[in-house]
């Protein structure tokens, strides 16, 4: 008799709280959208004695104020990287940057409180003949270069180097007494 006391007690106290405090909740539709363009054209190929670079699917991933059209956050550069090793030697890859450039070929600037990503880190080594693939994703543009839409063409710097260390042997003829 107890226990069916102290059962019907939870259970009733379990129904209240479940059923009796649900308030009727309000769902906010979302502020801000995220908006991917693709950049014209999609692909770019670029060409130097030690290697050659294969950027593909480009686009350009913006978050906008669904209200007032205003580009939120920076723009994000997006796409896949390929570099391939032409030359002779090993090419120890660092890193790859990146430009903005306007019509007049002038750099487009980051604007105060904006993120500034233009480095994508690749520490690899690749030997002759070999390649590397990767994704652009952390690389951002300068808000004013897709607002204004004054974006004519993207400089990128592949940091490398050309050979790896070479190791020579020394031996001295040294006691310790």
């Amino acid at each position: 008799m107890h226990f069916a006391k102290i059962f019907v007690l939870i259970s009733l106290s379990l129904a209240i709280g479940l059923f009796g405090c649900t308030k009727e909740q309000k769902v906010e539709a979302p502020k801000q959208e995220r908006i991917t363009k693709n950049l014209v054209p999609e692909k770019a190929e670029a060409k130097s004695e030690n290697f050659l670079v294969e950027l593909s699917d480009l686009n350009v991933g913006t978050v906008t104020d669904i209200a007032s059209k205003e580009i939120i956050e920076t723009p994000n550069l997006q796409g896949h990287i390929k570099i391939t090793n032409i030359s002779k030697d090993i090419l120890d890859i660092q890193a790859v940057t990146f430009d903005y450039l306007d019509e007049a070929g002038k750099p487009i600037a980051f604007k105060s409180g904006e993120k500034i990503a233009k480095v994508f880190i690749y520490f690899k080594a690749i030997k002759p003949g070999e390649a590397v693939e990767g994704s652009l994703d952390n690389v951002t543009i300068p808000r004013m270069a897709i607002k204004d839409k004054s974006l004519a063409k993207i400089e990128m710097n592949v940091v490398y180097v050309p050979s790896p260390l070479k190791r020579e042997i020394a031996t001295l003829s040294e006691k310790v007494e």
